[in-house]
């Protein structure tokens, strides 16, 4: 009899310990610092259930996508986190609802913490850590003459996208949004694109928010420069109005943006380029259905058709593969309601493995890798094969323009070159833009577009070895399918077979050191050529002969100074031409 009380007891305390490890491992281990202390912390409750939304790919319809996404996720948010709402309430425990992920920001202490793990309908607590943007490489923040007579992004014209606009698609029709550091708005290059502005008037609400509300001293001694909480657009960095002006930016002179036409709407998620699981989710969950400036009356109508991300979570900031699952989540649910989620690959390259943090890692993230101006991997531009989270999954999907990028900055109309995969991740976002123009019923096809970027784009492969991986194989680690060809691209969705590259208007070799080559094989007549120093100085003027079936006309550049030329060519009309860039070194 002794013996069955004790066998009793042992299985009583055996099954006490193991719902004690059961609730434990609900906590992340890096929250146990604060524990048998009385302070105050950040922290992100995850709850189990999260709602089914897969019945929006039946869907045809973006802006029903997005109502049927947003209400499930509402709906099932709301009836779940019931309970724990009321606990947090009355107590008057500082806290954020979500519905994006079905997850509540608190900020409380460990003891709370284990009275939530204890609950049934939590899944897991994990910190609520900061989180630092990929900077971009070399960065040159001063201003740049501004008069020349021809100027259009390098990155513009690798990817061909104004032979794109010469076909009649500039982006129009198509909103872009962007979260970052926030936006200029005022900027000569972005204000006329911006949503909110009609020419006359500026309406901010659905078409800006500020997810940071907290300065926070740790990462700087000055104040934000924007402030918090800001009802209008305003960036405290430079990197996110660079980035805008990548998708939509430009002047009449002056072209950077992919997309001109295209209009945009910006969420800041950084403090600095200090952000927050928090900060993140909020935006995530705006642009699924935007707000009012008060946070109230979501709308998926209003919501983007593309969304860039030029930030990224490391580990030593809290994002490890015990929490991936969070950001993830989000993701998922943006693509299902209909909105393509373009993110940068990251600046850890060139060793392999390196694309390892979020929103990078993940399958539902179009994940951009950067090239240089001769179509070559960027050497910091970050590898697969995925393996932080043990899926080897393949990225990038596809590389695009990231080295010495030109764009608008803050500060009154200035511009600079930066490079990072940051700049690269809204030439893609941009093409985006450009096809959903040219076929309206793309809007909220996600893998459709995806699919036709990544099968129209210009194979590359690697002599690079990763650990087994195949460089030479397409997708491969280095450039996943290739570098992106918006006119390729084009004509894949139009159904028109795509002219090879080298069988197009090219201009070789490039960079070149005298000699150089304009091979036209799509014109036969005379076209007028003018070439450009970066100053805006013209340096050549004359005619090239394109009849008798001759199509290659050489100039030489031997005694003009290395640098930077923009060449333009046209036919007596001047309304056809072929415009572009020539580096001499």
């Amino acid at each position: 009899m002794k013996k069955s009380i004790f066998t009793f007891s042992m299985m009583l305390i055996m099954s006490i310990n193991i719902f004690a490890q059961t609730w434990q491992n609900k906590i992340d281990s890096r929250l146990n610092i604060y524990d048998g202390t009385t302070e105050k912390f950040e922290f992100l409750v995850q709850l189990t259930s999260q709602a089914d939304v897969s019945q929006s790919k039946f869907l045809t319809d973006k802006t029903a996508k997005g109502k049927l996404v947003m209400e499930q996720l509402r709906a099932n948010a709301q009836k779940t986190q019931a309970d724990i709402v009321t606990i947090l309430n009355s107590r008057g425990t500082p806290y954020q609802d979500f519905w994006v992920v079905n997850a509540i920001w608190v900020y409380g202490d460990f003891d709370l913490v284990k009275e939530l793990a204890q609950r049934s309908e939590v899944k897991q607590i994990s910190e609520n850590s900061r989180m630092k943007i990929m900077e971009p490489i070399t960065p040159e923040p001063s201003a740049e003459n501004l008069n020349k007579n021809f100027e259009i992004s390098w990155g513009i014209l690798q990817m061909n996208a104004n032979t794109v606009w010469k076909r009649g698609y500039t982006g129009k029709g198509v909103v872009v949004g962007g979260q970052d550091t926030g936006y200029e708005w005022e900027h000569e290059s972005l204000k006329s694109k911006y949503r909110g502005w009609d020419g006359t008037n500026a309406d901010h609400n659905y078409n800006w928010h500020d997810a940071i509300r907290e300065f926070d001293p740790k990462h700087s001694l000055e104040a934000n420069p924007c402030g918090l909480d800001v009802d209008f657009p305003c960036d405290d960095h430079n990197h996110g109005t660079h980035t805008m002006g990548t998708m939509v930016g430009g002047t009449e002179n002056l072209k950077i943006g992919v997309a001109p036409d295209a209009t945009w709407i910006g969420c800041r998620n950084m403090e600095r380029g200090w952000g927050t699981p928090q900060s993140y989710l909020e935006c995530f969950q705006w642009f699924l259905a935007p707000t009012d400036l008060n946070g109230e009356n979501p709308d998926p109508s209003k919501a983007p058709h593309v969304i860039n991300n030029s930030w990224s979570c490391p580990e030593i900031e809290g994002c490890n593969p015990n929490n991936f699952n969070i950001l993830e989540t989000a993701v998922n649910h943006l693509k299902s309601a209909g909105i393509v989620v373009v993110v940068s690959a990251g600046n850890a390259g060139p060793n392999c493995e390196t694309i390892s943090t979020p929103a990078a890692i993940f399958e539902n993230s179009f994940t951009i890798g950067a090239l240089d101006e001769n179509e070559t991997i960027a050497d910091f531009s970050s590898r697969g094969l995925v393996t932080v989270d043990g899926s080897n999954r393949m990225k990038p999907n596809v590389t695009a323009p990231g080295v010495n990028v030109k764009s608008a900055i803050k500060g009154g109309n200035m511009y600079a070159r930066y490079s990072g995969t940051s700049m690269a991740g809204p030439h893609v976002a941009g093409v985006v833009a450009l096809l959903i123009s040219a076929d309206p019923t793309l809007a909220g096809d996600v893998e459709r577009i995806e699919t036709l970027i990544e099968q129209s784009a210009i194979n590359r492969t690697t002599t690079q070895d990763c650990n087994g991986a195949d460089g030479n194989s397409v997708p491969n680690f280095a450039y996943g399918y290739g570098t992106v060809d918006a006119l390729a691209a084009l004509e894949t969705l139009l159904g028109e077979t795509p002219i090879p590259a080298n069988e197009r208007f090219s201009v070789y070799p490039n960079p070149t050191t005298d000699l150089v080559t304009f091979q036209n094989i799509g014109y036969e007549g005379l076209l007028q050529l003018q070439i450009f120093a970066a100053d805006g100085k013209q340096i050549i003027n004359q005619t090239l002969d394109y009849t008798g079936g001759n199509k290659l006309r050489t100039i030489d550049l031997n005694k003009y100074a290395n640098g930077v030329y923009y060449y333009r060519l046209c036919d007596e009309s001047g309304e056809n031409c072929f415009e572009g860039r020539i580096l001499k070194n």
